[in-house]
């Protein structure tokens, strides 16, 4: 069964129509609050949104890395190229509702580069959970320096994610995340891997994946700054990190939600008008959300060129 549904990607017009659903929802979400990103765009400078936009494709690559490493880890080690192309035009299945999607695209698009599905499909549920533990980490260690004991209004629930810390610390250690591994694979009628991941490839991933945080949580802070808060105190740049961890963190567990696609937006202006005030917050909120998802389809558009480029050199 579930090679069958891995399968469906093989067709080159599914392939294509996967692309065109993942591109048109992607551009659907911009369009629908396009009047407020309108206006929220006249209050930025244009170096400010270059710089954010730099800081956007940093923290999709950075987050790209942070999967490769897993996947090597894993006993692919891939290109550079053929890895943002499994990885970048992949991750455009986050748009559509439902985690589904993105691991499908993936694991059809690396088969092409001969690495089995079973291999992509385990490091991306590890690259996710290593995503998931560093949030979490910044959303326990750095946003409470950053709130000073204030509380989010309406949002006091996520106060929970503090306890999931250490359960997420726990699954991480490869004697109990390669037997999971097992099980899910088994579940899944899959064969088990043939390599085991490492501590070292964990490290290496989280490593990637803590500096996708900060080129993220920078960007985050130049929007802040573009549209006129002093943001003169230390703490500043920790909610922006931290703040935006929580809010990646509520829209992946919002499942349903493309790309955490407005659960993410709430939080993360909650967060940032304790400092900013709710007008400056939407601002900025807007403008991160239309670089990100720019950023996405940048990245995306230009490892097909490439592949294409290489595919039209290689001889017959």
């Amino acid at each position: 069964m579930l090679s069958r549904a891995l399968g469906v990607l093989r067709s080159p017009v599914l392939r294509v129509g996967f692309l065109v659903v993942a591109l048109a929802l992607a551009v659907a979400y911009v369009v629908r609050d396009r009047a407020a990103i309108a206006d929220a765009w006249s209050r930025l400078d244009a170096v400010s949104v270059l710089l954010a936009l730099v800081l956007s494709l940093a923290n999709v690559a950075l987050s790209g890395a942070s999967w490769r490493a897993v996947l090597a880890d894993l006993g692919s080690p891939l290109p550079v190229a053929a890895a943002a192309r499994v990885f970048f035009v992949g991750q455009l299945g986050r748009y559509i509702p439902g985690t589904v999607f993105q691991f499908v695209a993936q694991a059809e698009l690396a088969r092409d580069h001969g690495v089995p599905r079973r291999r992509t499909g385990s490091a991306l549920a590890v690259a996710l959970l290593v995503s998931m533990t560093t949030a979490s980490l910044l959303v326990t260690g750095v946003l409470p320096l950053a709130l000073h004991g204030r509380r989010l209004p309406g949002w006091e629930w996520t106060g929970w994610l503090g306890w999931l810390t250490p359960l997420l610390l726990v699954l991480l250690v490869p004697r109990v995340i390669n037997p999971l591994l097992r099980v899910l694979l088994r579940l899944a009628r899959q064969e088990p891997l043939e390599h085991r991941v490492t501590l070292r490839g964990l490290l290496a991933s989280a490593g990637w994946a803590l500096a996708s945080w900060l080129a993220v949580g920078l960007q985050v802070f130049v929007l802040t700054r573009a549209v006129g808060v002093d943001w003169s105190a230390p703490s500043t740049l920790a909610l922006a990190v931290g703040g935006y961890a929580l809010a990646w963190t509520v829209g992946f567990l919002v499942v349903l939600a493309p790309a955490g696609a407005g659960a993410r937006e709430l939080v993360l202006g909650a967060v940032l008008a304790l400092a900013t005030g709710s007008g400056a917050a939407a601002v900025v909120v807007l403008g991160s959300r239309v670089l990100l998802t720019v950023s996405d389809l940048l990245l995306a558009f230009t490892a097909l060129a490439g592949h294409r480029a290489r595919a039209g050199r290689t001889p017959s």
